[in-house]
């Protein structure tokens, strides 16, 4: 007889091998057949509901792995919701207005110039709808699962109707206004920007210090006397009004050479070295309050340039004595207000210096700079110039410089509810926590947010002058276009005259003739995707206000999360969030940004074409995503290592599964030998501590305890003992059916376990569990820990036993080391274990199986242990070859084998089994 046959060798179809690029796809198409996320709906309807809400990814693009990132940590997060006692639904959304997407068109050769806005706007909206069918595929192949075919997209009709509708209740509130203040100014996008669309990077900048003559000095100055300023943007001296000094600082009038300076004291040291003043004279000193209205003048032009106070001067760098434009800078402007200045800004939208800079209008503003710094040189005002390398502000989109210019613009009032916002912060759950600290200290410290726009592609203002230029806003007019931009979309406002547009039957005494214009600038995309807590969250049926969670990137509390508790606090007094979960951005090995201009970038497209895309999802799991996540082909190597080990683990559970039936099998858990309880106990701890990381949102910690149980309590102990009486019991002994019985549900519950963060592998051995079960393991619920008594003693008692089993296998390594064994099987050991672990052991059966060696014996107890014992912490071990002949079937050796005549080359109980079973 071949023994081999009596075996109850492993047996399943389930592949070793996962070849995921292949199969996840059949598996989606599984999936959309069945419409499992409308009966993931449906099963957990009348619970609870747990409402992610889907910050818009923008519609330009292929998804790069930062996107993967993101949309699988919802995912992980809406799964495990589904499978905890919610009803989680997940509607993705899309930003789909802003300046890329015009961008992107001009790069395609269309020609603007050359169509109405209405007819390029249309464009525009084919090229996102592209872009979103293009993400979406994109998105689901990452397993991400959702209502992708109700997404929530932007330029919907019915979405910016409600956006229209926040608009204009924040109008009613007085928190919309329209104001000439001086704002960020993209030359290259010719729009004005929000602080959010802001980004600094370094530039270099000519550095000049220039000499202002005084006129009058209000009998505080000589008149022979010269102000010093420094600025790094000379091309704004054309527009240069005043001179601002700090009322408390203390001045002086320094001689040089002859000539005499104002200076800021404190100033003084570094300048001498600067300017090569080798022996600058103090004449006087003044506060700076004493030099209120002083007049200078310009170094060009005739015209004044009035000395004014402001607290916003310090002593960092420069001269003490700032060069005051009001048209190009914010504390500028309002110190210039405040002393009635003009607001002069002599450069157009596209960044070109205008007319009222005479000798350099038609030049780019950062083209003046070298013209002007010559006027400067020329007339004498010039005492240095030298070029610095600083932090400047710069478009987010375009990459390119901003200046600050001075324009009529649209604002929303931050500081008419500040506080309110401030205090809705304080009621929101953070992960991690400083993000409370960084969107409070951005909201405490933002000024007005500049709504407006002055492009195409977005949605419009809802706002009408009348003939004397008053605008006109109110309830009735807003509720007017908010109902036509439902029922056409927001094209109209390009389309249509201001008379269809307007209430049938509209007066206004400001428009005598009944003529009016409409605003022509559009909302800043932050508005857009900001009220989608009004146009999703209040809307959508299945979904509710305030959501549970919003999770997006850490660049988004500047953006996202920002504009959308701005508008909803000023709506309905609310954060439109329970809770914000940021992560940060994927870098390389070396700790830098992904940039394509770097070359470091990884793209999970072709990640999912050569590993799969589990093997994205179980990367996401196992790293920090609080805090910067590095993704490298080797990090995926090894990640690809980790979910290799938790296949075979599982193929391994399945395939000695084989002919076992839960509904026939399963044995009760008070019957199981204590082993398998401890096990069973082990797995509680599993299920309770992933349940919990679960909850808290902690994915690295389900991946490491489900990473190191299948290697270390599954592979590495209980199925390593397990295999003997697996494969050489009778198929239907106790000891092996309980062994089953504990496989069959430490699988039922991994499977339920990892499906959040690797759906596809999960589905698939799904498919292979024996007994009766769910259509998918994503539609049933997590797996609760089960009743054993005294868990905790067991726990305490195996885990000593484990301790003692650790020594064993130690000892046994080193034979093998010193080649006295090969395998363990062919090891006798004699333990001398401490007087408690003796206890222990003399009541435990089946040691030898225990520690996977031909025979175990007791000796004395740790004291009493020979020399040649090895001597751990637990017990003293001696290693011996074992004496007898080796079981051809089991492999185990014993001076017992041979005992039955009929089976000269098995052990008994071997014998015992075939002759019952076999022969």
């Amino acid at each position: 007889m071949d023994f081999k046959e009596t075996l109850l060798m492993p047996k399943t179809d389930f592949p070793m091998r996962g070849n995921l690029p292949n199969k996840e796809p059949v598996l989606q198409a599984e999936w959309d057949a069945a419409n499992v996320y409308k009966k993931s709906l449906e099963r957990t309807e009348g619970r609870p509901k747990f409402v992610l809400h889907d910050g818009p990814p923008y519609a330009n693009g292929d998804i790069h792995i930062g996107h993967a990132e993101n949309k699988v940590l919802k995912d992980m997060i809406v799964r495990s919701r589904s499978m905890m006692g919610y009803q989680a639904p997940y509607v993705p959304g899309w930003d789909t207005h802003g300046l890329p997407i015009e961008q992107a068109l001009t790069k395609k050769g269309v020609d603007r110039k050359k169509m109405t806005v209405a007819e390029f706007r249309e464009l525009c909206k084919n090229y996102a709808y592209e872009q979103i069918d293009r993400q979406r595929s994109q998105f689901k192949r990452l397993g991400v699962r959702g209502d992708w075919e109700n997404p929530y997209i932007t330029l919907l009709p019915e979405y910016e109707a409600a956006q229209i509708r926040v608009f204009g209740e924040m109008a009613r509130r007085g928190y919309i206004y329209k104001d000439k203040k001086t704002v960020y100014w993209s030359p290259t996008s010719e729009s004005a920007l929000a602080e959010a669309e802001i980004e600094y990077k370094d530039k270099k900048s000519p550095s000049i210090y220039v000499a202002f003559n005084v006129k009058d000095g209000k009998g505080v100055l000589p008149e022979d006397a010269k102000i010093v300023i420094w600025t790094t943007t000379p091309w704004t001296i054309p527009a240069n009004l005043g001179i601002c000094v700090h009322p408390e600082y203390t001045y002086v009038l320094v001689n040089v050479d002859g000539q005499k300076y104002v200076v800021a004291e404190e100033l003084l040291e570094p300048l001498k070295a600067k300017l090569d003043w080798s022996n600058p004279q103090i004449e006087q000193r003044f506060k700076g309050q004493d030099l209120e209205y002083v007049v200078c003048r310009h170094p060009f032009y005739d015209r004044d340039s009035l000395v004014i106070l402001g607290d916003h001067v310090t002593l960092d760098a420069g001269t003490g004595c700032v060069h005051t434009a009001p048209g190009h800078g914010e504390d500028d402007f309002n110190v210039g207000k405040k002393y009635g200045l003009d607001i002069l800004c002599p450069v157009d939208e596209k960044g070109v210096m205008t007319e009222e800079a005479p000798g350099f209008e038609g030049l780019f503003y950062d083209k003046a700079n070298k013209p002007i710094t010559e006027k400067l040189e020329e007339v004498g005002a010039l005492l240095k110039l030298e070029f610095i390398t600083h932090s400047y502000p710069h478009d987010w989109r375009t990459k390119k410089p901003v200046i600050f210019r001075a324009t009529e613009q649209w604002f929303a009032s931050i500081k008419d509810f500040r506080e309110e916002i401030l205090k809705a912060i304080e009621e929101v759950e953070w992960k991690p926590k400083w993000g409370e600290v960084r969107l409070h200290n951005m909201i405490r410290d933002r000024e007005d947010w500049c709504i407006s726009r002055q492009r195409v592609w977005g949605v419009p203002i809802p706002v009408f002058y009348a003939e004397d230029g008053t605008p006109i806003l109110t309830p009735e007019t807003i509720d007017h276009i908010a109902n036509l931009f439902a029922k056409h979309g927001s094209n109209i406002w390009f389309d249509w005259d201001e008379k269809d547009l307007l209430p049938e039957g509209f007066t206004s005494p400001h428009s005598p003739n009944g003529i009016f214009r409409k605003e022509t600038d559009i909302m800043d995309v932050w508005f857009d995707s900001g009220s989608s807590h009004a146009a999703v969250l209040a809307q959508r049926e299945e979904l509710k206000r305030p959501a549970d969670l919003y999770l997006e990137g850490s660049d988004q509390y500047r953006g996202w999360f920002n504009s959308s508790i701005i508008t909803a606090v000023a709506t309905t007094g609310h954060a439109p969030y329970k809770g914000i979960l940021s992560h940060g951005f994927t870098i390389d090995s070396e700790g830098h940004k992904m940039s394509k201009s770097l070359g470091n970038v990884i793209d999970p497209l072709k990640v999912i074409q050569t590993l799969g895309a589990d093997i994205i999802r179980l990367w996401v799991a196992s790293v920090d995503y609080t805090a910067d996540a590095p993704v490298t082909d080797d990090i995926l190597k090894q990640v690809s290592e980790v979910y290799r080990k938790i296949r075979n683990t599982i193929r391994f559970m399945l395939g000695n599964l084989h002919g076992f039936d839960p509904g026939k099998h399963l044995v009760a858990t008070e019957e199981l030998p204590e082993l398998d309880r401890y096990m069973m106990a082990r797995l509680n701890e599993l299920i309770e501590k992933v349940l919990t990381a679960y909850n808290e949102y902690e994915f690295i910690t389900v991946y490491n305890a489900i990473h190191n149980y299948c290697t270390v309590e599954l592979s590495a102990f209980y199925l390593d003992i397990a295999k003997d009486a697996l494969y050489t019991d009778p198929e239907n002994s106790h000891r092996r059916r309980s062994i089953q019985t504990v496989l069959y549900k430490t699988l039922v519950a991994l499977l339920k376990m990892l499906s959040p963060v690797i759906p596809h592998t999960t589905e698939e051995a799904w498919k292979y569990l024996p007994g009766e079960k769910a259509e998918f393991v994503q539609l049933t619920d997590m797996p609760e820990p089960e009743a054993i008594d005294d868990q905790d003693a067991l726990v305490k008692k195996w885990n000593q036993i484990m301790a003692i089993r650790d020594d064993v296998l130690k000892a046994l390594e080193e034979a093998r080391n010193e080649k006295m064994i090969g395998k363990s099987l062919e090891a006798a050991v004699i333990l001398y274990p401490t007087e408690e672990n003796r206890t222990l052991l003399e009541h435990l059966p089946d040691l030898d199986k225990l520690f996977i060696v031909s025979k175990v014996t007791l000796g004395g107890t740790l004291n009493d242990a020979p020399e040649n014992a090895r001597k751990y912490r637990e017990t003293g071990v001696v290693v011996e070859v074992a004496p007898g002949e080796k079981c051809e079937r089991c492999w185990v050796i014993s001076t017992d084998v041979g005992q039955d005549p009929d089976y000269p080359t098995l052990c008994p109980s071997c014998a015992d089994t075939v002759k019952k079973y076999y022969a």
